[in-house]
């Protein structure tokens, strides 16, 4: 991943209801939401979750797709994980890091 690509993400990640939106994405999965479903779950007008919804978009972190007359918003998980991979890519001086019950920890921290 370019470090720009990682600017980006973080970025977009970085205002709070961008956030709960990618958060709400990753906790629906595959099938997705549509604005209206999200607007209704937190609350957003929609206005504003439209341009939240773009800056998600151009960072790589959500995929927008057309349904019939509707767009479905899905948390991109290829770049998600991508990011998380370079945050710790370089992690514990290059020690092994220890996975227990699905985290990561590192032995030599």
């Amino acid at each position: 991943m370019e470090e720009q690509d990682v600017i980006k993400g973080l970025a977009a990640l970085a205002q709070p209801l961008r956030l709960q939106v990618f958060r709400a994405l990753v906790v629906v999965g595959d099938a997705g939401l549509t604005p209206g479903a999200i607007h209704e779950a937190l609350g957003v007008p929609a206005a504003t979750l439209s341009f939240h919804l773009k800056e998600l978009v151009n960072a790589g972190l959500v995929t927008q797709e057309r349904a019939s007359r509707n767009l479905i918003y899905r948390a991109h998980y290829g770049q998600m994980n991508a990011l998380l991979g370079y945050l710790t890519q370089n992690c514990c001086q290059g020690a092994a890091c220890a996975v227990e019950d699905g985290t990561t920890s590192c032995t030599t921290c």
